[in-house]
């Protein structure tokens, strides 16, 4: 309940800063334009809060935190006095109104610009990309990539942490090969390695780019030390407890803890002898797994007991940090990665090469939110980043009831000299009204189906 109520605070916060951004960047420049702003809203539905401004602005929070609007004075909705005509949005030039519209999505990307900024300013803490585990005949396998090299560049992008790789892959689906430079130790010379991608199936909702590709990063072994013992569970119930160092199983000596769990998951429920080792004293139990369906629905033996976990080396530790100006420039050129990258992918979903099984809704993005918000303030900037950029996107997308719908009519206006008729703006409110809809339902499917 703790965790559902901190997604929830985390999104709400989160959706209430780009919305404000969103909404400001179209304030401001209406505002520079000379239209007339009557009312800046966060939120929808029943007021909250209200202060009038003394620009004579009314300023709202209200309570449905899915998105905000501006209301400008304009002649469409209601009259206007003739003493306030030449404050009305539809009285200024087309390029002024342009100006308005595109204001909005380009507050999102410049806020996503900030906040890398701010992010490599303060520092940000990432694991080196160094191979783990490569799968026989896997993509990598096949390229001689091995188990403890380090990815260093891919396609000529410098790649320094997992983050990286793993946006650098996305960005590569659909290439037919894929150039990495890899190097064995900190010290050898990078060596190109040749990534045949042509029999690549990248399904994001399955399987992370890493393991399609096949290779899963390197991480630390944890230690055969209990951490953890779920009250009631089977290792509770064989007495076993936090701080005992388990030795072998049926006899079988164990240095791993995945020796542990492979043992446990085949085991059938079947009981188990334990040797360990309390305080110094050797020791014996027997354990009866229980047997439940994993993630992937198979019937496997869990005790219910988790390892210590251990530290990782600062040899693959790094931390990115940069002056003012670098910091900025790192901003720029990841936001225009991201910008990238996120119109392939809509390309990809209107041409089918992505299923529209990967399309993220609300609980999705709480549950981001709440992640991203837990692990420090970088890592949620870093969250913010990311969905101000899509949100940006998504504005600009062709539908007339988004901003890129209007500033498709606006460009047709600006093209032929007159306003496109107002029945045709409706009709094309009401579809991109529907699409929208459609889009956003199977969005949230999506959501509970992960869930």
């Amino acid at each position: 309940m703790m965790a559902i109520l901190w997604n929830f605070v985390s999104f709400v916060l989160a959706l209430g800063i780009l919305v404000a951004i969103h909404e400001y960047g179209h304030f401001w420049t209406a505002r520079r334009c000379g239209v007339t702003v009557q009312r800046f809203s966060i939120g929808f539905g029943k007021v909250l809060w209200r202060k009038l401004g003394k620009d004579g602005t009314e300023y709202v929070i209200a309570a449905i935190p899915l998105g905000g609007y501006v209301k400008m004075l304009d002649e469409r909705v209601e009259d206007v006095p003739g003493t306030q005509l030449d404050g009305a949005f539809n009285r200024k030039s087309v390029t002024a109104r342009m100006a308005i519209v595109a204001a909005g999505p380009i507050a999102n990307f410049v806020f996503a610009i900030f906040a890398f900024w701010l992010m490599y300013l303060i520092g940000v803490n990432g694991i080196k990309p160094i191979v783990g585990t490569v799968m026989p005949e896997s993509i990598v396998a096949t390229a001689s990539i091995e188990s403890g090299d380090e990815i260093v560049t891919i396609d000529g992008v410098d790649t320094r942490n997992w983050q990286e790789v793993n946006l650098a892959l996305v960005a590569a689906n659909g290439h037919q090969q894929l150039a990495m430079m890899v190097r064995s130790s900190p010290t050898a010379t990078p060596q190109l390695r040749t990534l045949d991608l042509r029999n690549w199936k990248f399904e994001p909702e399955k399987h992370s780019p890493l393991t399609s590709i096949g290779l899963t990063p390197y991480y630390p072994q944890p230690s055969l030390v209990l951490s953890a013992v779920a009250k009631g569970s089977p290792a509770a119930t064989a007495n076993l407890q936090v701080g005992d160092l388990v030795v072998s199983l049926n006899g079988v000596k164990i240095t791993k803890w995945q020796e542990f769990v492979k043992i446990i998951k085949q085991s059938g429920g079947t009981s188990v002898n334990v040797a360990y080792q309390r305080n110094g004293s050797n020791a014996n139990t027997s354990l009866i797994p229980m047997v439940k369906a994993d993630g992937n629905g198979q019937m496997v033996g869990f005790a219910g007991v988790s390892p210590t976990l251990t530290p990782w080396p600062e040899s693959s530790q790094v931390t990115l940090s940069y002056g003012v100006l670098d910091a900025f420039v790192i901003g720029v050129e990841k936001t225009w990665q991201l910008v990238s990258l996120s119109f392939k992918m809509i390309g990809q979903l209107v041409t089918g090469e992505l299923s529209v099984k990967n399309l993220s809704g609300p609980l999705s993005i709480a549950q981001g939110a709440g992640q991203s918000a837990s692990y420090g303030f970088v890592a949620f900037l870093s969250f913010l980043a990311l969905i101000s950029v899509n949100l940006g996107i998504i504005n600009l997308l062709p539908l007339p009831v988004l901003d890129g719908g209007h500033l498709m009519y606006y460009v047709i206006e600006l093209l032929t000299g007159k306003p496109v008729p107002e029945k045709i703006q409706e009709v094309g409110f009401r579809i991109g009204a529907a699409l929208l809809f459609m889009l956003m339902s199977i969005a949230i499917f999506n959501d509970f189906t992960r869930l």
